[in-house]
């Protein structure tokens, strides 16, 4: 008896990618009241950015092959034949495997990142004669966030059982020969978890 098992999981997650601009939040700025020869500006950039790639590759490989032969069991040519029995052969296998895969931490990560800054306020009052006012506010946020995980797992178990052989033969009274059990047993278990 063979029994043969291939389990093969793959699992492919292409991420996210993600581009973003002129994402100001609430930025403002208040120019107040001004007196002559005054030169007041304003300004106001916000520029975010964000690329996200997650390529999770997981191929997970398991072959088991088992042979359980027993012996043969001959009784012959004897004038009172006695009993021959030969073991049982036994094949088992269990196979388990779990794969999980969580790229969810960088969406977690921009929903507090683009928020950064958003409750900006820029304020001039009350400016007097031959005054220069300026508001700059610049806000540039860049985030690249890459994870490359490849976890090939390969596990490859062979087994072989044989008994011995049981003969009777030749004898006036014939006697019992019995062979042992053949037997395999096999238990694999996978765990993987990736997370991003």
């Amino acid at each position: 008896m063979r029994i043969r098992k291939t389990v093969g999981a793959v699992v492919t997650s292409l991420g996210i990618v993600a581009g973003m601009a002129g994402m100001a939040g609430a930025t403002s700025g208040v120019i107040g009241t001004t007196g002559p020869f005054s030169n007041n500006q304003f300004t106001s950039n916000s520029l975010n950015t964000a690329l996200l790639t997650n390529n999770n590759t997981l191929p997970i490989t398991t072959t088991n092959a088992q042979s359980a032969l027993t012996g043969s069991a001959n009784v012959s040519f004897n004038t009172t034949g006695g009993s021959a029995i030969t073991g049982a052969a036994l094949n088992q296998n269990s196979t388990n495997v779990n794969a999980f895969v969580n790229n969810g931490s960088g969406g977690a990560l921009l929903g507090g990142w683009w928020g950064a800054g958003a409750g900006d306020v820029a304020s001039i009052n009350l400016t007097g004669p031959n005054s220069n006012n300026q508001v700059f506010l610049n806000r540039t946020n860049t985030l690249t966030l890459t994870n490359n995980n490849v976890i090939p797992v390969t596990t490859n178990n062979v087994q072989t059982a044989v008994s011995g052989s049981a003969n009777v033969s030749g004898n006036t009274f014939g006697g019992s020969a019995i062979t042992g059990n053949a037997q395999n047993s096999n238990n694999t278990t996978v765990g993987v978890n990736v997370s991003n």
